[in-house]
């Protein structure tokens, strides 16, 4: 099982411009579909004189919530064109928005495809794509005479501790890359006291 995915290291700009219509371009690492409404609802009090601010964004490990707004331009010329460029890097948990100041001569749709792809791809270009590993949490209550065999197995197979309180009964969280959970689960397992709690 895969346990890393690809996403933008920080948020980026780029600018594409043709026949006198500018698009500018915003990409971003996200993590929820509320902070990209955030993120939407800032862009459009910034330039709210620009007459469209189209988008698209892919989160989930799977890449499988996924959406294209083209905001009142022709159907598909804008929010899939940016998609695809999302979708070509394999980029997930991401979010470009293109916003558009209209110039005064209509592209038709080939030509807002190919604006809305270059912008896109601007914006995105203009950054750094990085590997990110899921993590796993695996909270474990033990009685304290077992604690310093617990913090022996947590040391030798180099988790990471989040969070511990001690006292008659142990809690301590701990995490480790997703694929190794179940590695973890059973080399933790052997101490008698031991119970998990996720």
């Amino acid at each position: 099982m895969e346990d890393t995915y690809l996403t933008l290291k920080t948020p980026t700009k780029g600018l594409y411009k043709e026949k006198g219509s500018k698009f500018l371009s915003f990409a971003y690492p996200v993590e929820s579909e509320a902070e990209i409404q955030q993120i939407l609802d800032e862009l459009k009090k910034t330039y709210h004189d620009a007459r469209h601010h189209c988008y698209a964004y892919i989160l989930g490990r799977n890449k499988e919530v996924y959406r294209a707004n083209d905001d009142g331009e022709p159907h598909h010329s804008a929010g899939d064109p940016i998609l695809g460029q999302l979708r070509s890097r394999e980029l997930t948990q991401s979010l470009v928005v293109v916003v558009r100041y209209f110039g005064g001569v209509k592209l038709g749709v080939g030509g807002l495809v190919r604006a809305y792809k270059t912008a896109a791809a601007e914006a995105i270009d203009a950054g750094e794509v990085i590997q990110k590993i899921l993590v796993a949490s695996i909270i474990i209550r033990f009685d304290y005479l077992s604690l310093d065999e617990v913090m022996h197995l947590i040391q030798r197979h180099d988790l990471k501790i989040s969070d511990q309180q001690f006292d008659l009964h142990c809690q301590i969280r701990v995490e480790c890359r997703e694929k190794q959970a179940d590695a973890v689960r059973k080399i933790l397992s052997t101490i008698p006291s031991l119970e998990f709690l996720t």
